[in-house]
């Protein structure tokens, strides 16, 4: 599906409501009459649509980010693995100087900007895995649930230790999922979030630390 094409589609089929627990914020969000199936016949490379959707981690970094603005404001901000860019715009929100979303799926860079649009909010949408390269030019990286598999939660350690070596501060929001490295995390805030389509559950927001 053509760029423009994906993007109508995404606009008339995901539709727009707030975002449990942060209703300062709208998103589209997928519901079961969104047809994704159809985006998915039509792409053989079509993954897990994370981007579609609200996840705890992300909610509980995206509400302490808007309830202490200090941690963005006149900041430098990566949102890393930033789907449909919820924490992303928190950082904006909050008073953000700059900030990058970088994601790696089509679909998901392709639902940022009509995300952003819709908070009257500007991010810089980058398609591209900084795990992979030296740290981003940043002053605190953004992380929610990207410690869900063992490889990704590797990947992004060692990047997070890069970004300390550099001076940068990173925030992770998790809701202590199996490959959490929680020896290297101070927890400094916990909130009870509704993901998508479970029942409320606690998520932390955490420091990454150096080891001890």
């Amino acid at each position: 599906m053509a760029t423009a094409a994906l993007v109508d589609f995404l606009r008339v089929n995901l539709p727009v409501a707030p975002v449990p627990g942060v209703p300062e914020i709208d998103l589209h969000k997928a519901v079961p009459a969104s047809g994704l199936k159809r985006l998915a016949d039509a792409d053989a490379n079509f993954g897990s649509p994370y981007w579609a959707y609200h996840w705890a981690g992300g909610l509980a970094l995206a509400r302490h980010v808007l309830d202490h603005p200090d941690i963005a404001a006149g900041k430098r901000v990566l949102d890393l693995g930033s789907g449909g860019g919820l924490v992303a715009i928190a950082a904006a929100k909050a008073g953000a100087a700059h900030v990058i979303a970088a994601e790696t799926d089509p679909y998901g860079v392709a639902v940022l900007p009509l995300n952003a649009a819709l908070n009257d909010v500007t991010i810089e949408v980058l398609r591209a895995d900084p795990t992979e390269g030296p740290p981003s030019q940043v002053d605190i990286v953004l992380v929610g649930d990207l410690f869900y598999a063992p490889d990704v939660a590797a990947r992004v350690t060692a990047f997070l230790d890069r970004c300390l070596a550099a001076g940068q501060m990173a925030l992770i929001g998790d809701p202590w999922r199996a490959h959490l490295p929680v020896a290297r995390l101070q927890e400094i805030s916990r909130y009870e979030v509704l993901e998508t389509g479970n029942k409320p559950q606690m998520s932390g927001v955490f420091v990454f630390m150096r080891p001890v």
